[in-house]
């Protein structure tokens, strides 16, 4: 008897339709970068950017990255870091040279005046203590940077760029940690529970932002 034909190969699944959620495609597109060869670039230039103009925060590509490449975390968590500072000294330039143009635009354009206006009153109690905690928590970054550089002279540029440093790099460090050593699961949960995730994120910003009115004196001398 002869044999019989070979069974044909099977066919790969076609890819999911495009989310209609906003954020999910959003999502989904930095996610791209991951795979990437280009992806490390692709990072250090979100967290450059993202210190004095860009909404994006760069955390779900370090994410991406380091799920792709649990070993390489905490590089991922390095280039984020220091991307940042780096970034921030555009930030503080921003403050000093272009408030009136490109600093009130963006404040107005985000709504950040509120969180611009609290920077400029924690500056003159500690301006390193300021910096350092609202580097790590949820806070625009970029308000920090050109309000820093708005407030020069209560925020030396050493101060922005040391306590950035230990602020942001104990925030990117803290989560390349978390992907080396549960980075799949991450991935996994954020895919199934993203609008749970959003909303949770959501309400995290504002509790700090609650906190913030409710004890403007915490960071006091």
């Amino acid at each position: 008897m002869a044999d019989s034909a070979p069974a044909p190969a099977p066919t790969a699944p076609p890819p999911p339709p495009p989310s209609r959620n906003p954020l999910r495609r959003l999502y989904a597109w930095i996610l791209s970068f991951a795979h990437h060869p280009a992806g490390s670039w692709a990072l250090a230039v979100f967290a450059f950017l993202d210190s004095f103009i860009f909404p994006i925060p760069p955390l779900f590509l370090q994410v991406a990255l380091s799920i792709e490449r649990p070993r390489r975390s905490f590089w991922y968590a390095f280039i984020d870091t220091a991307a940042s500072v780096l970034g921030s000294i555009v930030g503080y330039g921003i403050g000093i040279f272009l408030f009136d143009s490109v600093g009130k635009w963006m404040m107005a354009t985000f709504h950040w005046e509120e969180q611009f206006r609290f920077a400029g009153e924690q500056f003159g109690k500690n301006a390193f203590a300021f910096i350092l905690i609202y580097s790590f928590v949820p806070f625009p970054y970029k308000v920090i940077t050109i309000a820093s550089g708005f407030f020069h002279d209560q925020v030396p540029l050493p101060v922005l760029l040391l306590a950035s440093t230990v602020g942001r790099g104990f925030r990117f460090f803290a989560l390349g940690a978390l992907c080396f050593f549960y980075g799949p699961r991450i991935k996994t949960f954020i895919d199934r529970y993203f609008n749970a995730v959003c909303l949770a994120v959501a309400l995290l910003v504002v509790g700090v932002l609650v906190a913030m009115k409710l004890a403007p004196g915490l960071l006091g001398k």
